[in-house]
């Protein structure tokens, strides 16, 4: 069997479908959670309300790491079945959670839940097709993630206005949970032997560890721009999470607007994607990056300026559209770089750092929050943004 999406489509289509439910273990808490913070467990400190996304993401960027660098020795399949088990108790706990540090506990969980199912399929799904079907790989890979964190955001957000906050709206995530691993045990092949033979192609020597990480990281331009924008972008999405329910709120926002407005951005992000992915193996992956990167970044600072429904809808779109820019890209950029046998750890490794960006950006949200107010965390989050475009458009080669 080749590498390419034709000869490949049945277990790339699988891989698409269990990828919709990773987002969509992710969707069904991020319309809701802090309204249950606020309104059950009544924690009024913003720092506080965004532990939850603080722990998330650091728990996701380490097993990230973990999922690249055991790919190659553990195998694929059985990083994502163990991913899935880490996965099904979240729903229950959030469910029945007594109190908030419960609600802290299934977020650890869920972050190891996607930092390693999300992770393998992505890297099962550049094993799969080859290197001129990477952008639509990625594209179509994160698609499916995202539009099920939208479509779960609202659809959590609508049982909840209809039915409570708890037990109803996380329902969703146990058939999720359990369909995801049914899927994976059953019917998903491994795909590293499509990685040997790639390898055997390869004429460049493999980097020590240690010199994976410090490319990714710092010393390779390309990598190190990839690197930092990727964490930029989550940072926002982290003080998104966690800021903009609160913000819509006191804007005079309902709980049913709240999650439509939330509810579109992940949805453009994630449907953007099947264009952008495609567009950037044409066009290159730098110019996209860049260009997502400030697109992001106006919509945050037009986002504070925002008052009323229509406009709040508008801009959170636009922000989806600068987010579907660069996430294919990013993933489909560092597999143009990585030697096949070190690609795993690669991503791996701007995994780790793309998500750690959600604990950052929920903690730095958080403080500014509470010692000034939730629409600097977002002016500062976009002038961030910003900042990573033009160092971007500074540090990395066009690829």
């Amino acid at each position: 069997m080749q590498q390419s999406l034709k000869d490949n489509w049945k277990q790339f289509t699988l891989l698409v479908i269990i990828n919709g439910f990773v987002g969509g273990m992710v969707g069904m808490e991020r319309t809701i959670l802090p309204e249950i913070a606020e309104s059950e467990f009544h924690i009024a400190a913003r720092t506080a309300i965004l532990s939850f996304i603080i722990v998330f993401g650091i728990t996701k960027a380490i097993a990230n790491y973990f999922a690249g660098r055991l790919a190659n020795t553990v195998g694929r399949k059985n990083i994502l079945i163990i991913g899935w088990l880490y996965g099904l108790p979240v729903p229950f706990i959030l469910m029945y959670a007594p109190d908030w540090n419960w609600i802290v506990f299934a977020n650890v969980l869920l972050g190891i839940n996607q930092g390693l199912a999300w992770s393998t399929a992505v890297i099962m799904k550049i094993d799969l097709v080859g290197e001129k079907e990477r952008g639509l790989a990625m594209g179509l890979n994160e698609f499916a993630g995202y539009v099920a964190v939208a479509v779960l955001a609202f659809l959590t957000a609508y049982v909840a206005a209809e039915f409570g906050l708890r037990p109803y709206p996380f329902i969703l995530g146990i058939v999720m949970a359990a369909a995801g691993l049914f899927l994976t045990v059953f019917f998903v092949k491994d795909t590293e032997h499509f990685v040997k033979q790639e390898n055997k192609n390869a004429t460049n020597n493999r980097p020590t560890d240690g010199k994976i990480f410090l490319r990714t990281t710092i010393s390779d331009r390309n990598l190190s721009s990839i690197t930092q924008a990727g964490f930029v972008t989550n940072f926002k999405d982290g003080m998104a999470w966690g800021i903009f329910p609160l913000f819509l709120v006191g804007a005079g926002m309902s709980l049913g607007q709240v999650g439509i407005i939330a509810g579109i951005y992940p949805a453009l992000w994630g449907i953007g994607q099947l264009a952008s992915g495609k567009l950037s193996d044409y066009t290159g992956r730098k110019q996209m990056i860049v260009a997502g990167m400030l697109v992001q970044g106006i919509a945050l600072l037009f986002f504070g300026l925002s008052t009323d429904y229509a406009t709040f809808l508008t801009t959170a779109a636009l922000l989806g559209v600068g987010t579907a820019m660069v996430y294919p890209t990013f993933l489909a950029a560092i597999a143009d770089i990585a030697h096949p046998q070190e690609r795993a750890e690669t991503i791996g490794i701007f995994r780790l750092w793309r998500d750690s960006g959600y604990a950052f950006g929920a903690m730095a949200s958080g403080i500014l929050a509470d010692v000034i107010s939730l629409i600097v965390a977002i002016y500062f989050t976009g002038i961030i943004a910003l900042v990573s475009a033009i160092i971007t458009q500074i540090r990395m080669h066009r690829i």
